[in-house]
């Protein structure tokens, strides 16, 4: 009995494996023939004034030999927002732009992603943006009495 459900046992170790081995064997490759190539993936905007232009576009190119279709791009956080032309087909030698827009009306340092998705034989690109926007500009202050404080002394009586 015991030679038996150790046959039966090694019989069933040797299936699984095999079944194992074929399942790893035909995982899906991709065969796409698209490609997605961008001049930068990284952009450093410096810094910016509060309120500013936080807008950059990357610029990329379809380097593959069929039609490119962007899927998504997700930015890493509400405070960037990407624009892209989504599910059109970019033909091959195609030149098109991902323009992402950062809320410059948070102020401090910042480092933000893009992930693009397409159906290159890269599925998955990261764009970076960073810089440092300045603080909100301070309304200039005026005294309780309504007249604006010049620093000059008033004028004695004679």
């Amino acid at each position: 009995m015991k030679k038996l459900a150790f046959t039966l046992g090694s019989v069933l170790l040797t299936f699984f494996a095999a079944s194992a081995q074929e399942k790893t064997a035909t995982a899906p490759v991709s065969t796409s023939l698209a490609e997605i190539s961008f001049d930068v993936e990284s952009h450093d905007f410096g810094t910016i004034d509060y309120a500013g232009n936080g807008t950059y576009e990357f610029k990329f190119k379809n380097t593959g030999k069929e039609p490119l279709i962007i899927s998504d791009a997700k930015g890493s956080c509400g405070c960037t927002v990407p624009t892209y032309p989504k599910n059109v087909p970019i033909k091959p030698g195609e030149i098109q732009v991902i323009k992402v827009t950062y809320d410059t009306k948070r102020a401090g340092n910042f480092t933000k992603t893009v992930t693009v998705t397409s159906n290159a034989k890269t599925p998955t690109k990261v764009l970076t943006i960073k810089g440092k926007v300045d603080p909100a500009p301070t309304e200039e202050t005026f005294p309780t009495n309504g007249k604006k404080d010049d620093g000059a002394t008033p004028l004695e009586k004679h």
